[in-house]
């Protein structure tokens, strides 16, 4: 068992918990399984970041996060909400 996969089910909890408020629209793991990626809207880093300070996966110094923000141009017909 990795260091992950002893907080995998506590991480997926808080992921629940932040789909359920409306923080994060979308979540998965990078290939290879080397992190993953948190798409959200919320409005600033700084809201982001206290979020994110209760992800176990954080709390417990298993994962390094980096914030980068943007500004979609262009999207999909289904994704033209994130260009509000």
């Amino acid at each position: 068992m990795t260091v992950v996969d002893q907080y995998i089910d506590e991480h997926i909890q808080y992921l629940n918990k932040q789909y359920k408020l409306g923080n994060f629209i979308a979540s998965g793991r990078k290939v290879p399984r080397t992190g993953g990626i948190i798409l959200s809207k919320i409005d600033t880093k700084e809201k982001l970041q206290a979020i994110i300070e209760e992800d176990p996966f954080k709390i417990n110094d298993v994962a390094d996060y980096e914030l980068i923000e943007f500004i979609p141009s262009k999207t999909s017909d289904e994704l033209k909400f994130l260009m509000e």
